[in-house]
């Protein structure tokens, strides 16, 4: 099936197809957004015009972005915004959740997790960090477990935890729910409902520019304390530049840090495309590239990581041809020992023909 094949279709798809072919022009063969996502035009284009506007001496309005920014991630998501805090980094919201533990607290983790969920558990050194095999995650919850931590999607080869089960031997031990989205958000359909907090950078499969993270947390604020609070993090922030922040904002808003301003006056617009193509449809085109990737491999003899349902597609051993693919024009991951190949919106099967092509075997 070539590419034009593939986008023959009318109705939504055509709609997905000129809005992709729109704003992605890649000059190779791009299979690597879970390291990093590519930048829409309109997202470039809205980033020029900031950075000029700065240059100029008449700054645009870009916290107006950050708004706008916050409120379409939380469509996506589906939660109000004033449960949505906007920042740059999973690693500082991780640590913000474990700040909130109390001393001896059990937090229940992934074995071999992305390092940005886990690591602020075990530096607090006195908590009780247990790692279990991901798909042992919903057993391995019991009456001592106060946190759940866990990324949707695998960064190293794509499995996709059981979230249901998790979320629900959760409730039924009283233990809270962590879940990291980076890898998901964005072709993943996920309630964040579901779950008191969830974290998610935007530079991979929400197309953002790299600074820009979001956690959502309860109605009630989950109970974390806003430990790194400066005067964005005020009801009325223009009135909390100096001293210290009389009337704390009564959104998750409290726990924004500095928003790196260019890069939310480009994610707003990134996060509008999703919006406009629908996670369903992303995830429903990204499945079939990584289901004509797994066939294709084993007619070539190789045995991928098992994760169905996944856009990752993660090939044992074959990692160490990273240099030589990305010589050939190919960009993929090396993770792990593993060949990591990520298929989203902007990819055709002509794409993974190209990969399938220069694989051995």
């Amino acid at each position: 099936m070539d590419g034009d094949i593939f986008w023959a279709h009318s109705g939504p798809m055509e709609t997905f197809e000129t809005l992709v072919r729109t704003e992605f022009a890649p000059k190779n063969t791009y299979l690597n957004t879970a390291s990093t996502g590519l930048l829409p035009a309109r997202t470039v284009t809205a980033m020029r015009a900031a950075v000029e506007s700065v240059a100029a001496g008449q700054p645009a309005d870009m916290f107006a972005d950050v708004e706008a920014a916050r409120s379409s991630f939380a469509r996506l998501v589906g939660v109000p915004e004033r449960r949505v805090a906007a920042g740059a980094s999973v690693a500082v919201y991780s640590g913000l959740i474990a700040a909130s533990l109390p001393p001896g607290a059990e937090v229940l983790t992934a074995e071999a997790d992305f390092s940005s969920v886990v690591t602020p558990f075990h530096v607090r050194g006195d908590l009780k960090v247990r790692a279990v095999p991901l798909e042992r995650i919903a057993e391995s919850v019991h009456s001592g477990t106060a946190l759940v931590a866990v990324s949707a999607a695998q960064s190293a080869d794509g499995r996709i935890a059981g979230l249901e089960a998790i979320r629900e031997a959760a409730r039924e031990h009283g233990a809270r729910t962590y879940i990291d989205a980076s890898q998901a958000a964005g072709w993943l359909p996920l309630s964040a409902d579901a779950y008191d907090y969830v974290s998610s950078v935007a530079f991979k499969w929400l197309v953002c520019p790299r600074g820009v993270a979001f956690l959502v947390v309860p109605e009630d604020l989950g109970g974390l304390t806003p430990v790194f609070a400066g005067w964005v993090a005020g009801e009325t922030p223009w009135d909390s530049c100096y001293g210290p922040v009389e009337e704390l904002a009564h959104s998750a808003r409290r726990f924004d840090e500095s928003p790196s301003l260019f890069a939310y006056a480009g994610a707003r617009h990134s996060l509008e495309l999703l919006e406009e193509l629908g996670v369903e449809r992303v995830r429903d085109h990204n499945l079939a590239l990584a289901d004509r990737f797994r066939v294709g491999l084993l007619q070539r003899g190789h045995e991928p990581v098992t994760a169905p349902g996944s856009s990752i597609v993660s090939v044992p051993g074959l990692g160490g041809l990273q240099p030589e693919l990305s010589r050939a024009g190919v960009e993929v991951s090396d993770r792990s020992g593993n060949l990591r190949a990520a298929f989203h919106l902007y990819n055709t099967p002509d794409d993974v023909d190209r990969l399938l092509d220069v694989l051995p075997g």
